[in-house]
């Protein structure tokens, strides 16, 4: 999703910590991050989909 080159930059340490963004650890998605695990929307919906998080199901009623 994200760029080699917005991926890079962001991994740099800013001058300002206010300047810091949150990213996806897999895909570099710079939205809907979520951090309790680190991931954003879509990653964490199809890991746990998957079953790769441990303590979390698919809810239904």
């Amino acid at each position: 999703m994200a760029t080699t080159a917005k991926r890079v930059k962001d991994a740099k340490k800013p001058k300002f910590k206010s300047r810091q963004h949150n990213r996806c650890q897999l895909c570099g998605r710079p939205r809907a991050f979520l951090r309790k695990f680190g991931v954003c929307r879509l990653c964490f919906r199809s890991l746990a989909l998957k079953g790769e998080i441990p303590g979390v199901v698919k809810s239904s009623w």
